[in-house]
């Protein structure tokens, strides 16, 4: 009797779920995009307040070791800064009315000053074409010129925008300013709660020792960034003023503001300045001087001030922190850009506790993982176990 042939079937081993695993988070990465951006009127708004409130987070506790107490803290800190805010857009809204009104007359400078450069690649237009015609075996007809249409859009001027979108953007300011006093507020509230959750003690301590951590990384790494910015928007607005530009204030403070957002922020208004320069000023060597000290300005400050003081406390990867900038700009705008690095330093904190999200702080760390920056910090002091001695005594004493 022949032996019947065995045929054997490949046996798949699922260790630890790997084979769906990877699905699953490519599609959680996507489905968390996608509620982020449809999400962006309620998420800017908040995760504006979180950066502001781990901002100010050291004025508070400095005011709170002085014996203020901690609501009147937070709302000296929140008042502090939505004052500052308040004193920059009073100042800024009647420049920005005087810029609309006068648009016209500027384009009009500005197309004079720039009538030699225009002729000069106008010219060189002309060369180029006179050298590819010549170059050419056959000649072409060439194309009927296209007739220029000017399309009248009858639609909201920019101050009746303005004034249709005051009232949302007021309500989400006003909302980030009270979630970040209620942030300031209950903050040590929050670490108490958190220890008292029924959970394994390790659990716990790793938990509190995250939330230990974003408060001296992200807490201080933004409180010192907005001291140092505070100095450029100064050294900026004071500049600019010897040099007899208008509105140097507004300028300065934008100089400040966009140097939360690396790479793209000091570049944009440096031009914006320029082509201002060129606007006000007859003569060009004023018109150069104004973007070259802010570019001076700009390069003490990257180079030399901010690496000095923060680098420490921010060690990211330059790839992530341009891509991470890249993506929130796009889905929230201005303020998605200047929060952008906040949020990965704060996502890195947390990866660098949770082993299942180590791949994301390796990815995220420039040179060294944050985990080996952490792993030198002493334990937590406030969170200990009972001593084992103690107890073996009093069941030895019974």
């Amino acid at each position: 009797m022949a032996e019947k042939a065995t045929v054997r079937v490949p046996t798949v081993h699922l260790r630890g779920g790997s084979a769906i695993r990877r699905p699953l988070i490519v599609l959680a990465v996507c489905a968390v995009g996608v509620v982020g951006y449809l999400a962006r009127d309620f998420l800017i708004p908040t995760a504006g307040a979180v950066v502001l409130a781990l901002m100010l987070t050291p004025v508070a506790t400095v005011l709170e070791r002085s014996h203020v107490p901690k609501t009147l803290a937070a709302a000296a800190s929140v008042s502090l800064l939505a004052l500052v805010l308040a004193g920059v857009l009073a100042l800024a809204i009647p420049s920005i009315a005087g810029w609309i009104a006068d648009a016209p007359t500027l384009t009009y400078r500005l197309e004079k000053k720039l009538e030699g450069v225009r002729e000069s690649i106008a010219t060189l237009q002309k060369v180029t074409k006179q050298v590819t015609e010549a170059a050419a075996t056959a000649p072409a007809t060439s194309p009927a010129s296209p007739v220029e249409k000017v399309v009248m859009q009858d639609g909201k001027s920019l101050l009746g925008q303005l004034a249709s979108t005051t009232p949302a953007v007021v309500l989400q300011l006003g909302y980030a300013a009270v979630l970040a006093f209620m942030l300031l507020v209950h903050r040590n509230d929050h670490r108490r709660q958190v220890l008292r959750v029924p959970v394994a003690f390790a659990t716990r301590v790793r938990v509190a020792r995250m939330m230990r951590d974003i408060n001296e990384r992200v807490g201080h790494y933004l409180f010192a960034l907005a001291v140092i910015y505070s100095g450029v928007a100064a050294a900026s607005a004071t500049v600019l003023a010897l040099l007899g530009l208008p509105n140097a204030i507004i300028w300065g403070f934008l100089m400040g503001l966009a140097s939360f957002v690396p790479f793209i922020g000091a570049p944009v208004v440096i031009a914006l300045v320029a082509a201002a320069g060129v606007v006000t000023f007859d003569d060009w060597t004023r018109i150069a001087a104004a973007p070259v000290a802010l570019t001076l300005i700009h390069i003490a400050e990257s180079q030399f001030v901010t690496p000095f003081f923060v680098s420490r406390r921010c060690a990211l990867n330059t790839v992530a922190v341009f891509v991470g900038i890249a993506l929130l700009g796009w889905m929230w705008g201005i303020i998605g850009a200047i929060v952008a690095v906040p949020l990965l330093i704060l996502l890195s904190t947390i990866a660098a506790h949770l082993p299942s999200l180590r791949w994301l702080e390796i990815m995220l760390a420039d040179d060294r993982p944050v985990s080996e920056r952490l792993a030198v910090k002493p334990p937590l002091a406030s969170v200990k176990r009972p001593p084992v001695q103690v107890r073996r005594r009093r069941v030895a004493a019974r």
